[in-house]
């Protein structure tokens, strides 16, 4: 069976009465191009970022292999000046390494206490903040989070969704990113909100068999561009070049949906969570019962599901 694909519509110098009105409701990726994003596209060169935050303590992921996997945990975490992480990150061989002298290094920043704190980059970052203009197409009483990422070349990020929409903003680099719609769910190999599927490119078919029904949409977001990732579409993520870039996340549902405890985004709604953990106990209560009547009932749950709860004008 071939792979399906198709590429992220690309829109230049789209308004915000544009996107609300016809690109939002869609609920598909698109990348934006010829924002204004501010001085940060021209200004945050890896002198400047230095200079400017200078050596504050920043928590980072360093990993020996390309490929960061959040599920097996394949990378360790450690605290450096943010200027001295800056330098390596911009660095394709290291002179002073924590695991091998070509590891890869990961920004993604967190709010002072990660369990109680959004990122926010007015607050952990202020003097970057002020280079930067986020474009305001959510109210502003939506806003959640804005996370600011550093990431070395050609790493790649675990194939995951978020519960909250958001705009992944490239202000300089060049990132690769390829997304999956939330109705391909199914032949993603879910654990949480994560895919097992890290390697999206070359993935194990014996292991990943029905990885290749999914359908996979990519783009390539140069310095500048904006792509909107409406919340459960899958996305992974490969830096092709060292970059900066900044993940704005609003909330979209109304506030009570949202789990309080979500510092990061990307806790399922409070309703997602209660209905799977009926599930889960429905499930249990159907092991009182022998193999085939298992199966049978099983069968049925699916059924009311799908017909209950499944839409049928998915595009």
């Amino acid at each position: 069976m071939e792979r399906r694909e198709a590429a992220v519509e690309r829109l230049h110098g789209v308004t915000r009465e544009r996107f609300l009105r016809d690109i939002y409701p869609r609920r598909k990726p698109v990348v934006l191009t010829g924002l204004e994003l501010g001085t940060c596209t021209t200004k945050w060169t890896t002198d400047y970022l230095s200079q400017a935050e200078g050596s504050k303590e920043v928590k980072i992921h360093v990993s020996a292999v390309p490929q960061m996997d959040f599920l097996s945990k394949n990378f360790v975490y450690r605290t450096m000046p943010f200027d001295a992480f800056v330098r390596r990150a911009a660095e394709v061989k290291h002179k002073e390494y924590f695991l091998t002298e070509d590891e890869k290094y990961y920004l993604r920043s967190v709010g002072e206490d990660v369990r109680k704190d959004i990122a926010d980059i007015r607050k952990q970052f202020p003097i970057l903040a002020e280079d930067i203009i986020i474009p305001e197409y959510f109210e502003k009483e939506k806003f959640f989070s804005s996370v600011f990422r550093i990431s070395s070349a050609g790493l790649q990020l675990w194939t995951h969704y978020d519960v909250m929409d958001n705009f992944l903003i490239q202000v300089t680099g060049r990132k690769r990113v390829v997304l999956y719609s939330p109705r391909d769910a199914p032949y993603l190999y879910l654990s949480g909100t994560k895919s097992e599927v890290l390697d999206v490119d070359n993935p194990d078919m014996e292991k990943y068999p029905l990885f290749v029904k999914a359908k996979r949409y990519q783009c390539v977001l140069e310095a500048g561009d904006v792509l909107f990732i409406p919340a459960l579409w899958f996305h992974n993520v490969v830096s092709e070049e060292f970059g900066v870039a900044l993940n704005v996340f609003w909330k979209h549902l109304p506030a009570e949906s949202y789990d309080k405890t979500d510092t990061y985004g990307n806790k399922d709604p409070m309703a997602a969570s209660r209905a799977i953990q009926i599930l889960d106990r429905a499930l249990k209560t159907l092991e009182e019962l022998p193999e085939e009547y298992r199966d049978f009932y099983a069968r049925r749950m699916v059924l009311r599901i799908q017909e209950k709860a499944y839409r049928n004008d998915y595009g």
